[in-house]
This record gives structure tokens, sequence and C-alpha cells, in this order.
């Protein structure tokens, strides 16, 4: 083919390519400009959608946090109104709907959704556990519980079910509230209802699991019940006056063998290992006399030694826990329980449980010629008060506050092997127990023992006052202990043989006890009144410096010892533990560290 020729058909070639590219375009714009609106218009569409799928989400969980709102203030206005005195029952029952309403709300799955979105969720968990918590409480154990009848004996065993079945739904909330209780997410009402939920959860939570155990539902177990005699003062209460085993198996409480002073080989020492500080400083009679076991401001050291007093002299019995309580306590669970009459005629109340335990008795009886009257009168008082509340038959709220005044005063003491119970009452007074470190609180102990054998301090009183004072590199703590009988001499000539000192008549003697704060040293003891003397200082005892005093007094009189202790470091805020006293007196603290 000719040059020409080929040429010309690629021309020709080449132009048809072109047109038939130019017609393609103007028959696909049309269509592309088209496909690109309509993607457009769905694009608009699904965010349309998703804006209005979000703003009836919200408006749903508005909605239902109103309704938890509304639950919660009018649970918490309630719960105010039973703080105050309004009958338990009447009250726990109108807390219900509101309580179960504002659970079911915030139980909501699109509100347990959405609190996986940071910070808002965390408040919204907050509130869900909240609200579930306060519902567990009230509807599932109060008023189970209220719903029992006391006369017929149910309450021990309905309480025992309810723990049963709800300890571990209240574990499992305390345990989630206590964790989102540390998220800095929570705006202010959020945190504040949090952590109100979660203190209340975290003192409920191990006391629900521990109650099966402890009433007897994983088998039977007993108990050293050690009631002390505030009359004759030791650091943990008083001398123990008179014991009793109590049986309890599957809710069922019987009250088994008692004993006194009199039941036992004293002078003969018990075989328990004790620190040779505690010997130093109390001498063999810590193990030796069954009544001044309770010397040493350490339960766990007094119950184990009387409980081994127990199994050697009364009988060899499984003991499975010590429970110490005083007349001090007796009288606020006589306010739950009644008046009760006992055998003698006497009737025993909130009114006259401590004088009547406590002095009239001496009054009554030469204790000397007969203590069988005396300790049949302390066994008598004691098995009235335990068959009436052993039966259930009390009310609740008031024992309630009678057990936990009891205990935040040291008038009521529990030691167990348990590793259970002693988790559940670590770092509480209940446990008799010093702390070992200043982290949570800087606590010193003053303890006024008795140590001339009398019952005289049904008429002592005490002041306990602790300075401390920071400067550049230490800190000192200056703790002054007085302590004073403010009755003539013609009244004490005029007490019974008994009450009077046993070896020095009116005149009288007490060891006065001061523990510093760990980490500390003594740096200074001084002494202000007519015969006292600084017995020991030095001794380190419970992981503290000691400071003993011997002081004499007699009516009308006054002592007042003091000791200092300096130490580095950090020290937590300051506090003073000392015995549970007839004639109580708050101790003044100036804590001039802020």
């Amino acid at each position: 083919m000719p040059h020409e020729s080929r040429r010309a058909a690629r021309e020709a070639a080449q132009k048809q390519q072109e047109q038939r590219e130019a017609a393609g375009r103007q028959t696909t714009a049309p269509d592309v400009t088209h496909r690109r609106r309509r993607r457009a218009r769905i694009t608009w569409l699904v965010v349309a959608i998703v804006v209005i799928v979000l703003l009836g989400v919200a408006c749903w969980v508005a909605l239902k946090a109103l309704t938890v709102k509304n639950g919660l203030e009018e649970s918490q206005q309630l719960i105010g109104e039973l703080q105050n005195g309004a009958d338990p029952k009447e009250t726990v029952q109108k807390i219900a709907e509101p309580a179960q309403s504002a659970a079911d709300a915030a139980s909501d799955p699109v509100w347990g959704a959405l609190e996986w979105i940071p910070v808002a969720g965390e408040n919204l968990r907050g509130v869900r556990l909240a609200a579930q918590s306060l519902d567990v409480l009230v509807n599932d154990v109060a008023i189970p519980v209220l719903a029992a009848d006391p006369a017929s004996g149910s309450l021990i065993t309905q309480v025992l079910d309810v723990a049963k079945g709800q300890a571990s739904r209240i574990g499992q909330l305390a345990d989630e509230i206590s964790e989102v209780k540390k998220s800095t997410a929570l705006v202010g009402p959020v945190r504040g209802g949090v952590d109100q939920v979660a203190e209340v959860m975290e003192a409920a939570a191990p006391a629900v699991d521990l109650l099966p155990t402890l009433l007897g539902s994983d088998g039977p177990r007993n108990y050293l019940l050690v009631f002390q005699n505030n009359a004759e003062s030791l650091a943990l209460g008083g001398s123990a006056a008179s014991q009793t085993l109590i049986h309890v198996d599957n809710g069922a409480i019987a009250m088994g063998t008692q004993g006194s002073s009199s039941s036992y080989e004293n002078g003969v020492a018990v075989d328990v290992p004790v620190d040779q500080s505690a010997i130093d400083l109390y001498s063999s009679y810590l193990v030796d006399h069954v009544n001044t076991s309770m010397s040493r401001p350490d339960f766990p050291t007094a119950a184990q030694i009387m409980r081994a007093w127990w199994q050697r002299d009364i009988a060899p019995d499984q003991i499975d826990g010590v429970i110490s309580i005083d007349p001090l306590a007796l009288s606020k669970i006589l306010v739950a329980t009644g008046p009760i009459t006992l055998v003698t005629g006497d009737v025993l109340s909130a009114d006259n449980a401590v004088s009547l335990l406590l002095s009239d008795v001496y009054q009554r009886w030469d204790s000397y010629k007969h203590p069988e009257l005396v300790d049949g009168f302390f066994a008598a008082a004691a098995g009235a008060v335990f068959e009436k509340v052993s039966s259930g038959q009390f009310d609740l709220k008031e024992m309630a506050t009678a057990l936990a005044e009891s205990a935040e005063q040291g008038s009521i003491l529990v030691w167990s092997e348990d590793a259970k119970v002693t988790e559940a009452i670590d770092g509480q007074r209940v446990s008799g127990v010093l702390p070992t470190d200043n982290e949570d609180s800087t606590t010193i102990g003053v303890y006024f023992n008795n140590s001339n054998g009398s019952k005289i301090d049904y008429y002592t009183r005490t002041a306990v006052t602790v300075d401390a004072v920071c400067e550049a590199d230490a800190t000192t703590f200056t703790v002054n202990a007085a302590l004073a009988l403010p009755i003539s001499q013609a009244q004490a000539e005029d007490l019974p043989r008994y009450v009077q000192s046993m070896t020095f008549g009116t005149t009288f003697r007490d060891w006065i006890y001061i523990y510093g704060p760990p980490g500390t040293t003594i740096s200074n003891v001084a002494v202000n009144g007519e015969r006292v003397d600084i017995l020991s200082h030095g001794i380190d005892d419970l992981g503290r410096p000691t400071a003993r005093f011997e002081a004499w007094f007699e009516p009308e009189g006054r002592v007042e010892v003091a000791a200092a202790f300096t130490g580095t470091g950090d020290f937590g805020p300051l506090a003073v533990q000392t015995n549970p006293m007839i004639n109580t007196v708050q101790p003044t603290l100036q804590d001039s560290c802020g």
C-alpha cells in the first residue's frame, strides 16, 4: 500500500477514536453527576438517622437519669429521716419504691452501653452502682430482715438467710463501686453520692459475708464470751470478771458452761507465748492471774491467754473466737432489749446496768465472805441478757446503734483465728489492736491500770491531753495523763471492803502506761504529784516506745504524769486510744502540725 494511503488510514482511525471518546464523555457525565448526588443524599440521610438515633438515645437516657435522680433524692431524704429517729419499718418501706425505680432505670441496656464512653461513662457507671447498691440494701436486705417477727424468735434465722442469699451480690457491688470511686472523671454530685454509698458498702460487704460463718452455717462454732469489770480498770476495759461459752449452730445460739475468777488456778501461768516486753511491763500477772489478762492493750494477746485459761481449768472445748463485753456496752444493748427482770427480782435496765453491776452489788454482799453470791448475780445477769438477745426480741435499729457505739469505744472486742474475721476487723477498734504505723492516724495509747485489787474506778476520773509540735527536723508529741478520786476521806472509809484497796485501804495505786507513736523515741518524762514514781521507760512494746508510771492517790487527790515522744517522717492526724472508763472524758488534742 502506498505511503499516502497508510497515513490516511491512520488519520481516519484516530479521528474515529476521538469521536467515540467524545461521545462517551457526553453520555457518562450526567450519570456521574447523578451518582454523586445520590451518594450525597444517602450520606446525609445516614447522618440524619445517626443524629436522630443519638438524640433519641440522649432523650431516653435523660429520662432514665431523671428517674434515677428523683429516686435517689427521695431515698436520701428518707434515709436522713431514718437517721433522725424515724420508725425503721415504715421508713424502709417508703424507701423501697424509689430505690427500686432508680435501680431499674439505671440498669437499662442503653444506659449500660453508654458506660463505655470516656468520662461520661464513668459517671453513668457510678450512678448505676449507687442506685443498685441502695436497692439491694433496702429491698433485698432491710425489708426481709425487718419483716421477721422478733416475738417468734425468727429474727436471727432471717438475718442468716438474707446474708447467705445476698453476700455474693453485695460483695460484687462493693468491689465495683470501690473501683469506680477511684475515677478522676466523676463530677461533683456523682462523686458525693458514690463516696457515700461506697462507704456503706465497704462496711456492709464483709459483715454480710462473715455472718453465715459466724452464725454456724458452715458448721458449729464455740465462742468464749468474757465479761469485763470497768470498776477495776485495765487497758482493754477491766478485770475478766466472768466467762461464758456460747455455742452456735446454723443460727441457733445456746449458752453453755459459765466460769468466774474463782474457777481458775490463779498463780499458775498458762502456757501461751507472750512477748518479753509484755512481761517486763505487766509482770507475770499477765499470764498467771486470770483477772489481769486484760492488762496489755492488745486483745489478741488477752484472748489467747483467756482461751488457754478456759481450756486448762474449765474444759478442753474447741474455741473459735473470743468476744469481750463490759457493762458500758450492756447498758446500750438494754436500750434495744428494754428492761430485763433477773431471777433475783432485780430489773436490769439501760439506766441502772452500770451502777447495779459495778457498785450496788458490792454494797449488797461482802465479796470476800460470799464471792459465790456476787458471781451468781453476774451469771444470772449474763444469762438473762443472753436469752433476750439470742431470742431476737429487740429493736434492730437500737441494737445496731448499741453495737456500733460500743465497738467504737472499745467496750466490745473480737478475736478469731479465722483469717476472714481477722481481715474484716483489721484496723478497727473492735479488733483491740493498736495501729502499727502512722499512715492513717498517729495514734497514742494512754491506759490506767488498777493495780491494788479494788473496785475504786467506779469513782475515779481521768483526763488526757496530747500536743503535737512540728519543728524543722522532727515532730514532738507531749502526752499528759491525770487521775483523780473526787470523793472525801469519809466517803472512802464508808465504801465496802471489796471496793477499797485490797492491800492499802483508802490509799490507791494505779499503773499508768503511755504508748508513743511508732517510729518515735521517748525524749522526756515528767511527774507532778505526791508519791508518783517513774516505774520504767525505754521498753518498746507492740512496736512502740512506752513509759510506765506508778501513781499513788488518795480521796480528793489527783496525780499527773507526762511523757514526750520525738520522731521524724510523716505523721497522720492525731488520735488517742484509752480505756473505756465508767466516767469517761474525751481526750483533748492540739495538733499544731495541721
